[in-house]
């Protein structure tokens, strides 16, 4: 359970996880890659931090509360030195780790998709990140093509990362509790090393299609295609974005691309 001297703050999402079990299982995500060092967000009292360093793992941590860090420094002696007192988010990364590492935590809810974005920025640092986050995000990480949960960071993630849904949390296991259901997932980096397609270009038509969701490629891609266009007879764009597969948004944006160049040559 957390120090009772400490109250998780609610402007900074902060629920503490006191299931010891779940803390650990959380630390052995990461074995995937026991070699590499490990930046855990958002440790707050330690819970998950002990069992990394039970792990003997060579552990960073980044805290933006305080308070928090005191207990830590204190409670931590084997961290001096290894406490980022920061907000994860504006923290430059590439600073703390010149080469690869994994990340994980118990995130704050309300930053949790930025988290997973920041780590993208990254994807060439981080193979694997995993924690846990609110149930309802997890579910829309790990979406498959068709499912409603499916969205703009569904697909941006899925190119570069396996996703697994490895387990649900009830509300009970922190405190205080959530109102809602947590779950624990782990992201791997996959073999991709390059798209096959313009990368900028390729979030610019995932972002532009799911701004409109529920119209047609055709209908939701006129900001980039105009209107009457071509390209747009190709059969891709009589589906949905949330239909579309990674591969498919690819073989969309080579179109988009195609379109930009003839139209620059005209």
């Amino acid at each position: 359970m957390y120090h009772r001297e400490i109250r998780p703050k609610k402007a900074l999402g902060q629920h503490f996880l006191k299931d010891w079990e779940i803390a650990e299982q959380i630390a052995n995500t990461l074995s995937v890659y026991p070699e590499l060092p490990v930046l855990e967000v958002g440790p707050g009292t330690g819970v998950l931090t002990q069992f990394l360093l039970k792990n003997k793992r060579d552990l960073t941590v980044v805290e933006v509360d305080s308070e928090s860090v005191e207990y830590l420094q204190e409670h931590y002696p084997e961290l001096h030195g290894r406490i980022i007192n920061a907000d994860f988010l504006k923290l430059e990364l590439k600073d703390s780790f010149p080469e690869s590492f994994c990340v994980t935590g118990n995130y704050p809810y309300n930053i949790s998709s930025q988290i997973f974005f920041k780590v993208l920025d990254y994807k060439d640092k981080i193979p694997c990140c995993s924690g846990m986050l609110q149930k309802e995000v997890a579910e829309r990480l790990a979406a498959k093509p068709g499912k409603k949960t499916y969205g703009i960071i569904t697909v941006l993630l899925n190119a570069w990362y396996d996703v697994e849904y490895l387990f649900t949390v009830e509300p009970e296991a922190f405190d205080p509790p959530p109102k809602v259901r947590s779950a624990v997932i782990r992201i791997t980096r996959n073999s991709r090393s390059a798209m096959d397609c313009d990368e900028s270009l390729f979030k610019t038509v995932v972002k532009t299609a799911f701004n409109q969701r529920r119209k047609t490629m055709r209908n939701s891609l006129k900001p980039l295609l105009g209107k009457d266009n071509a390209i747009a007879q190709n059969p891709v764009f009589d589906r949905r974005p949330e239909q579309l597969s990674v591969e498919a948004f690819i073989e969309l944006t080579n179109l988009v691309m195609q379109y930009r160049t003839l139209d620059n040559m005209a």
